[in-house]
């Protein structure tokens, strides 16, 4: 479905569920996130009216924005040496166990930030995460984002067929505990 046609159903329902948080629970399987399907060619419109209609209650995490600040943080000539090592394993890179603050430690913080802030935590632009070995669902389930007051919301251009999600289009979907807006 096209933006023009499904977009105001779609934010109708995304505020539904916002604003329901024991439903949320209840509905996604003991989940604290809600997927925000959307198809890519429309990911610019989507954030946009986004922006425009949850202004007041939530912040906007663009994890392209996180990406760049932590090979930045990193330093250029000391992450390619990094990835290069570990192109094989790049959630080594991106998402490790070591005390190292890591992409993935960056956005979680970034999220429990927003949550302190009274705000309700919305991903954008998580097609960046592709390659890097961190998954959605690895936000999701994150101990810190299951104890939230409020729901994380995780804007995901994706295609849904036959029941199925696939991720940019193309890469299946796991199977989340979460509501999913489609």
């Amino acid at each position: 479905m096209s933006y023009i046609t499904d977009h105001k159903q779609k934010f109708t329902d995304l505020k539904h569920h916002i604003d329901s948080q024991d439903h949320l629970l209840r509905e996604a399987n003991g989940g604290n996130s809600i997927l925000f399907s959307y198809s890519p060619i429309d990911e610019k419109l989507y954030i946009e009216k986004a922006k425009e209609l949850f202004a007041d209650k939530a912040e906007f995490i663009d994890i392209s924005k996180l990406f760049v600040q932590y090979i930045d943080e990193e330093g250029w000539e000391s992450f390619k040496e990094l990835y290069n090592d570990f192109k094989s394993t790049p959630y080594k890179v991106f998402h490790s166990d070591d005390p190292e603050t890591d992409l993935f430690d960056m956005i979680i913080s970034e999220i429990e930030r927003v949550n302190n802030n009274n705000k309700v935590p919305i991903l954008i632009r998580t097609g960046c995460l592709l390659g890097t070995g961190i998954e959605n669902v690895n936000i999701m389930e994150h101990k810190s984002i299951m104890k939230m007051k409020h729901p994380l919301v995780i804007f995901y251009p994706s295609k849904i067929e036959n029941d199925n999600i696939y991720f940019l289009n193309f890469k299946p979907a796991s199977k989340y505990r979460c509501i999913l807006v489609k």
